[in-house]
């Protein structure tokens, strides 16, 4: 801890040398800095089973180095900066990145990138809170709007939003103006996130939103989660219905934005059917150290799936569901059910353990066809110490009906993540 102190502290006399600044002057702009540090190593191993492209290999780094600090010795004044890069190792560059690597190989979606993740200010008053910049949003669970922490670089918005807490309530309204997403591609939009949270009681919080994603959709919806305490055990559910209609935001200015997202209705959303609806049932069963739970998913097909858009969440952190095998980052156009079956077990200081087996099916049939398949997902994560933690991962995906032209899928991981935090 003093050797970091000391360095910081030298960068800042470095900071005052270089810019003709007193120490004083700086102490009246910068208070209570913390420091966060991240270094994130990682073996990525993909295969898609018969597209005609070798496995990928991929030995990637993630740098973070964040700070938190107070303003002008102003209450409820804050800034933030962070900076991220990704990096990979020469001798182990066999993958496709998307924007950087082999296109003969299987996707890792983990180009070597460097940017400035987040960079805002933000100001609090009596449970009112604004903030300007650049920042990564999580709302709920991630389902609609997350920051993809999976990948190496993370997804982060470019906002002026209002946030107000008060006993179980919050609310926020956010104009989201770009979206930079995780392969170094930059979303121009004019998008408006709307949510609103209150807590009844520990077994009962309802949340109500609509995520208004410029020239795609609107997608209102509520949501239902809570914790009953029993005698021996407790039983934790969700419960979430949303639809899909079409865009209320709309500007020529930005004509690919559905493209870009991976949907129909690039240059008119006018002429895309975006009816669709979306259908979320949970509970986990927690006793001692053992967790049991069901999920079912669904993710309707449009009136019209030839010239629609099936219900789609392409702001969400996509990789926590379907299966980690990311077989489903695009809900097919003949919509997606998913009923996964969760077993996990906390041994304490011997780590955590998790299986999770998905049945996969499609909304409308196709032919008579409906499974999409099915696959199971396994991880096991320890804490080496307070600052160090392991994860081992896979997830494996089985075909279903041919005609859905579908192929079997094999990932595995092995992860390190070092994070540091200091407060001065």
């Amino acid at each position: 801890m003093k050797s970091i102190k000391l360095s910081l502290a030298a960068a800042l006399a470095a900071t005052v040398a270089s810019t003709g600044a007193s120490a004083s002057t700086l102490e009246n702009i910068i208070s209570n800095p913390q420091l966060d540090i991240e270094l994130r190593p990682r073996y990525e191993y993909a295969d898609v089973d018969s597209n005609g492209k070798d496995s990928a290999k991929a030995l990637t780094v993630r740098t973070a180095v964040g700070l938190k600090m107070g303003l002008f010795d102003v209450d409820g004044l804050n800034a933030q900066l962070q900076g991220m890069s990704v990096d990979h190792f020469g001798w182990i560059t066999d993958y496709n990145g998307k924007t950087g690597g082999n296109p003969s190989y299987d996707v890792v979606a983990d180009p070597a990138q460097a940017r400035m993740t987040q960079a805002n200010i933000s100001y609090t008053y009596n449970g009112v809170t604004g903030i300007f910049g650049r920042k990564m949003v999580v709302l709920d669970n991630a389902r609609f709007i997350g920051n993809v922490g999976w990948r190496q670089m993370p997804q982060t918005y470019d906002l002026a939003a209002v946030a107000y807490n008060w006993q179980g309530l919050g609310l926020l309204g956010a104009y989201v103006s770009k979206v930079n997403k995780v392969v170094d591609a930059v979303l121009d939009t004019g998008s408006v996130i709307l949510h609103a949270t209150y807590t009844f009681m520990p077994q009962l919080t309802v949340t109500a939103y609509d995520y208004m994603i410029e020239n795609f959709a609107d997608q209102p919806g509520i949501r239902a989660t809570g914790t009953f305490n029993l005698e021996n055990f407790k039983i934790k559910y969700e419960a979430e219905y949303a639809t899909q209609l079409d865009p209320s935001m709309t500007d020529d200015d930005h004509p690919n934005v559905a493209k870009a997202l991976g949907a129909k209705g690039l240059n008119n959303p006018d002429d895309i059917d975006q009816d669709a609806d979306y259908y979320h049932l949970a509970a986990d069963l927690i006793w001692n150290n053992l967790t049991g739970g069901i999920s079912y998913e669904m993710l309707t097909a449009a009136g019209n799936y030839a010239t629609g858009n099936a219900f789609t969440t392409p702001l969400a952190t996509l990789h926590k569901f379907n299966g980690w095998a990311d077989v489903f980052l695009n809900t097919p156009k003949y919509g997606l059910q998913d009923l996964n079956f969760k077993l996990a077990y906390n041994a304490g200081e011997y780590g955590k353990i998790v299986g999770v087996y998905h049945v996969f099916s499609s909304d409308d049939s196709l032919g008579g066809n409906d499974d999409l398949g099915d696959e199971f997902d396994a991880a096991y994560s320890y804490k080496i110490n307070k600052n160090l933690g392991f994860l081992l991962k896979g997830a494996w995906y089985k075909e279903g009906d041919a005609v859905f032209n579908k192929n079997d899928v094999t990932k595995y991981w092995v992860q390190l993540d070092y994070k540091f935090h200091a407060e001065y």
